[in-house]
């Protein structure tokens, strides 16, 4: 029972820290979202920052299986779209941590330290995604524009909300995860052979709002 009621508030904690922000989720907040009382909250977690490293912690193992390098052969286009595909499902999960990184980070310092992790990870894995493709004539670019376009499209995934506010275009979860895919597809559409650069588009246009 103590360990579901502590995933009840991790799960309880992650919805609010998404809809509302850490900054502005009190204790009481969390207690009140799963019917239990503030003394019982802090039984589990101490303080907020004991919250937030739980949440950290699911971060990062579900980071790892994102960012899991692919296969060194025969890698399509359509490993590419699974991998996109797992990685938004995985950036709106935890949707607060990308969208508030530098105000967090300045709490709670371990933010940082894994966010810079993360990073560094997604570009390398968007880098061996793109000299794979084009390893198998999907692509076509050599290993120097491979690091400079994954570096681009690392920015389109984790960047591309917080432009959005700075613009006053505003999305919720699922709007943002559509306009970050159509985005990236239409980033490497350009080098893509003739057949690729179609079904890149069709894809692209799937993501449409």
């Amino acid at each position: 029972m103590a360990r579901d009621t502590r995933q009840r508030i991790l799960v309880a904690s992650l919805l609010l820290f998404n809809e509302n922000g850490v900054l502005r989720t009190s204790i009481n907040d969390i207690a009140d979202e799963i019917d239990i009382s503030p003394g019982n909250l802090h039984y589990h977690f101490r303080r907020k920052s004991d919250i937030v490293e739980g949440l950290l912690a699911e971060f990062q193992a579900d980071a790892r299986t994102v960012l899991q390098p692919p296969e060194s052969e025969g890698l399509s286009l359509d490993d590419f779209w699974l991998f996109l595909h797992l990685l938004l499902e995985f950036t709106a999960a935890y949707r607060f941590m990308l969208r508030d990184t530098e105000a967090l980070a300045s709490d709670f310092p371990k933010v940082g330290r894994v966010m810079r992790h993360f990073a560094r990870g997604l570009h390398a894995v968007f880098q061996l995604y793109l000299i794979g493709m084009a390893e198998q004539g999907v692509l076509q670019l050599d290993n120097d524009a491979a690091a400079g376009i994954g570096r681009n499209l690392a920015v389109i995934a984790l960047l591309s909300e917080r432009f959005d506010e700075l613009i006053g275009d505003r999305h919720d979860a699922e709007e943002t995860s559509l306009q970050v895919a159509r985005s990236i597809l239409l980033a490497i559409r350009p080098f893509a052979t003739a057949q690729a650069a179609s079904e890149l588009e069709k894809l692209a246009t799937h993501y449409a709002e």
